[in-house]
């Protein structure tokens, strides 16, 4: 009796689980070429908001650069407008580290508030390809560095070209047990 009423509390949090995140907006992308798991995807312009991280351990410094962001969309900013939480969330992995969370696309660089925190920078990137690599589970560091050294491989092998640093996107809330998703991905040089 106990498994059944524990099987059935899982799936009902899966269930749920799915259907929040159905309504989380996440950047628009075309898939331009698959090789194999890895998927190149053309990004449009995106607006960020974003700050920088002194070192690029996602288990050390996750938690800050997400509180640091986090406040200025849950109103740190000017206007103390609550902006919407969207994923997924996005941390550079190299020499300058960095976290950010892609704006929603009802938002313009200029009709963003400005942020309270000195922390935050809100700016604007442009389109881009980047080669991912999804994987499941919770993410630690070393998860992270295997996954980054086989989507390294993957591109290696079929000559793709590179720029910059290795990223981690995470697209859950720390609470969710089912149907995690994770990606590393890099920039490609077109």
């Amino acid at each position: 009796m106990l498994v059944a009423v524990v099987v059935v509390a899982v799936l009902a949090v899966g269930a749920w689980a799915m259907t929040r995140k159905s309504s989380i907006e996440e950047p628009e992308y075309r898939v331009v070429r698959k090789l194999g798991d890895v998927e190149l995807r053309a990004y449009n312009r995106m607006v960020l908001a974003k700050t920088d991280l002194p070192d690029s351990s996602f288990e050390r410094m996750g938690s800050t650069g997400f509180r640091t962001v986090a406040g200025y969309i849950f109103g740190g900013n000017e206007r103390e407008e609550k902006i919407s939480m969207t994923a997924p969330v996005v941390m550079n992995l190299g020499k300058e580290s960095s976290m950010y969370f892609v704006m929603p696309r009802a938002y313009s660089l200029e009709s963003l508030p400005k942020p309270l925190s000195s922390r935050v920078q809100v700016v604007e990137e442009g389109p881009k390809t980047l080669a991912v690599l999804a994987f499941s589970g919770y993410a630690s560091d070393a998860k992270i560095r295997e996954k980054c050294a086989l989507l390294k491989q993957v591109l290696q092998e079929n000559g793709v070209v590179t720029r910059g640093d290795f990223m981690y996107m995470g697209y859950n809330a720390p609470w969710d047990l089912v149907n995690r998703r994770n990606e590393v991905a890099v920039l490609v040089v077109e």
